[in-house]
Parts: C-alpha cells; structure tokens; sequence
C-alpha cells in the first residue's frame, strides 16, 4: 500500500514515518504539513491510505477526510481521544491517539492493509455476478439473507452476524471466522435485518444486540472489537437494548 502523511506538526510526522518504515508492505509517498497540500498531491498520485491529523491549521483533518477519494482509506492520528466517536461519520478506518504504541499502530495497518485487499477484491468482482431482484423488505420468519460476495451469492443466517460496518460504497458483515464484504449501504443493508435483533450503534456500524459481551456508556464490545455508541444514537442503544434486556 501507498500512503502519506498529513500532520501539521513536524515531529509528529517523523514519529509516524519511523512507525510505517517498520512494517512491510507498506511505502510512502510523501509527508505533508496540512490537507491542502495534500490533496495537491492525491490529484496527481493515487493513495491507498492517509495518516491524518485532526487538528491542524487551515483545513481539519475531519473536514478534509470528507474530500478524500473514496478508494482511499483513512487513519486518524490525533492527541484528543474525544474525536473517536467523529471518525466514524467520515468512515474512518482506525482511529491512533498521540502517543501512538507501535503494537497499536501495526495492528491499524494490519486492518487498513485488509480491509485494503477486501476494497480490491469486491471492485474487481463486481461485474462477474448477475445481479439478482433487489429485496426491499423480509419475509416473517426470515432466518438468513443472500449477500453478493467473492463472485457469487452467499447464504448468511442473521445469529452469525456479529455487527455490520460501513465503510465507503460498500458494508462488511463481521462473522466469527471471516468477513463479507459487499457494494451496498448501511440503510440498505440494516432494512434486511430483524430490528429485534439488530440495532445502530454509530454511523457507521450495525450491532447484533445478541453477540454483545459488554459495554459502558460509550462502547460496546463484542469478542475482540471494540464499538463506539455514537451520541445521536445512545438514547436509543439505552432504551433498546439497556431498557429492555436488563
């Protein structure tokens, strides 16, 4: 993967570069001390991934990451933990608070360089299966729905579904073993699943209310993911869930 730096901060940058020079598989392309020249740069070179910083002068690295191509993944790299919850609403990738432990920031660019193959695999897959009559509504009863991915329709039952994802055109359905990717959005995807079973947890994740190990008033956590609650959607995780299951 090609990535590239945007910090406003000189130190921080080189903080950053000495971490990517660590890990394989991974080059960059430039390192860049505000998002106006970097987007100078991404018009002429494609990117696969960005580091960037919240707050800098000029342009914000949250306003900025709305603007970013959306073939492009993004690592928010920041000393204020109070814009995790923010990052999903520009689909951010990960989300790195200053000091940034090596181990952390290996297993962000292990989750971007993933999630990277998957992005490239369903891309190229796209045109190989006809597609079939969109489903609008679920049938009472309904147990499982079919999900276009790796070049063929493939059955998932809803108990198996840990919690969905968005992120760019496309949604990630997170099972205990693997990951299914396909080109849909969440509004779509969620109009699919049981709202008994199912329920919004930030903009861009859908929880199974089931596979929920535990939580606080800002997380949920389920097996090794960690899920934030996005304000708009708290009061009603409180009442679905909390209210009635506790």
């Amino acid at each position: 993967m090609k990535c590239i730096i945007v910090d406003d901060e000189p130190i921080a940058r080189k903080g950053i570069e000495k971490l990517v020079r660590q890990l394989p598989d991974i080059e960059i392309a430039g390192s860049f001390p505000s998002a106006e020249s970097a987007s100078l740069f991404m018009n002429a070179h494609p990117v696969d991934l960005v580091f960037l910083d919240i707050q800098m002068q000029g342009i914000s690295g949250l306003e900025f990451a709305r603007y970013i191509p959306k073939k492009t993944l993004v690592i928010f790299t920041t000393a204020f933990s109070e814009y995790a919850v923010d990052s999903y609403e520009v689909e951010a990738i990960d989300y790195l608070v200053k000091p940034i432990q090596p181990a952390r920031f290996a297993k962000a660019v292990e989750k971007a360089s993933a999630y990277h193959a998957l992005l490239a695999k369903e891309q190229a897959n796209e045109e190989t299966v006809t597609p079939l009559p969109d489903e609008k509504t679920r049938t009472a009863g309904q147990e499982s729905i079919f999900i276009k991915a790796d070049r063929r329709y493939q059955k998932v039952r809803f108990n198996e579904i840990l919690f969905v994802e968005g992120l760019k055109d496309y949604v990630i359905l997170q099972l205990a073993d693997r990951k299914i990717i396909t080109h849909m959005n969440l509004k779509a995807i969620q109009a699919l699943l049981p709202p008994a079973l199912f329920l919004r947890a930030n903009r861009s994740y859908i929880v199974n209310m089931e596979q929920i190990d535990s939580f606080d008033t800002h997380d949920i956590f389920i097996h090794q993911h960690e899920i934030a609650i996005g304000n708009s959607y708290r009061d009603t995780f409180l009442e679905e869930f909390v209210s009635k299951r506790l």
